[in-house]
């Protein structure tokens, strides 16, 4: 397949903004991300950072107006005020019930739930951190999660991990983000979850719904594991939240699952992809931890660690591009 420019994509980012601006009125950028990045053919698709600078481009041509309220959302400055009034009185409830905190935090545990009882699934596994009433009431009551330790053979992390996992003798680092945005590389959770593995020396293992491209290419190089869901998971008790929130009509999050089961896809990571994976990238996390101890202490800005990431992948001169001869 041949790669597209930049204009490229900016050309396609731009029609498909418009496009679904004209058949929805309005949508928050979660919305525009969904049907944008997420969906459609491959060659339509944009991947979020890409999609925000063609979002811009309309914004600054008077194109598409920008209304900042307690959900941001855009629509095209060309609709009707009486098409627009009856669109955000369908979508402002929806968007307003999927950010109430009770809700949020059901969602927190549904991910992290469905990871769990995966893991203590896989026998390859001692898993440290887990829920401790399952059984005992349905979920829309927080259960109690019995975190992992933070402090191991005198080395210590600030804040918690996930989990903690035990295989073959290798300590295993885990992070669930049961999340609509993409985790890029740079974001301060991620920069944060990788400040804990590397504190205490754990193999880390990022688990999200939707993670760019980017991320894989430069964390994986460092040894840093990483799973797409392809799905956020919701709570049994906001399923009713969770029917709106996936109608294509209104936010349009098709991806949207009910429950705190691991589907299929998460258990074939768990049993099979993960404990085969544990040896080379462990070798990879030891050999680039220095460059990712510099990243998360803000000695190296994200910039300069990817470029010293990829240099030292292909085996070059990892502090600058020129060549030798470039040099003198």
């Amino acid at each position: 397949m041949t790669q597209l420019t930049n204009d490229q994509r900016q050309a396609i980012a731009r029609r498909r903004l418009v496009s679904v601006l004209t058949t929805n009125t309005v949508a928050t950028w979660r919305t525009l991300e969904q049907k944008i990045a997420d969906a459609g053919p491959s060659p339509q698709r944009i991947d979020p950072h890409a999609l925000t600078e063609a979002r811009n481009d309309l914004i600054n041509t008077g194109v598409v107006v920008q209304v900042k309220e307690a959900v941001t959302y855009f629509h095209l400055a060309s609709v009707s005020p009486d098409v627009l009034k009856a669109k955000l009185s369908l979508v402002r409830p929806i968007w307003v019930a999927v950010r109430q905190h009770d809700v949020t935090l059901r969602m927190g545990q549904a991910l992290e739930i469905a990871a769990y009882r995966a893991f203590i699934q896989q026998t390859a596994f001692q898993t440290f951190g887990g829920f401790l009433d399952l059984d005992e009431h349905e979920d829309h009551k927080l259960y109690k999660k019995e975190e992992p330790p933070s402090s191991i053979s005198g080395r210590t992390c600030t804040g918690k991990l996930d989990f903690l996992l035990l295989c073959s003798g290798d300590l295993i680092g885990v992070e669930l983000k049961n999340i609509r945005e993409w985790l890029y590389p740079d974001r301060k959770e991620v920069r944060e979850f990788i400040e804990k593995c590397v504190a205490l020396d754990a193999l880390p293992v990022l688990i999200a719904r939707r993670i760019p491209f980017v991320t894989f290419k430069v964390l994986n190089s460092c040894g840093i594991i990483i799973h797409q869901t392809y799905n956020q998971l919701y709570a049994n008790a906001d399923a009713a939240i969770a029917a709106k929130a996936r109608d294509k009509h209104l936010l349009g999050f098709h991806d949207i699952r009910i429950g705190n089961l691991p589907d299929k896809r998460m258990l074939k990571f768990v049993n099979h992809n993960l404990p085969g994976l544990v040896p080379e990238m462990r070798q990879r996390f030891n050999v680039f931890k220095d460059l990712l101890q510099g990243f998360v202490s803000n000695e190296l800005k994200y910039p300069e660690f990817a470029a010293r990431v990829r240099r030292r992948t292909e085996g070059t001169n990892e502090d600058n591009d020129f060549s030798e001869d470039d040099q003198d």
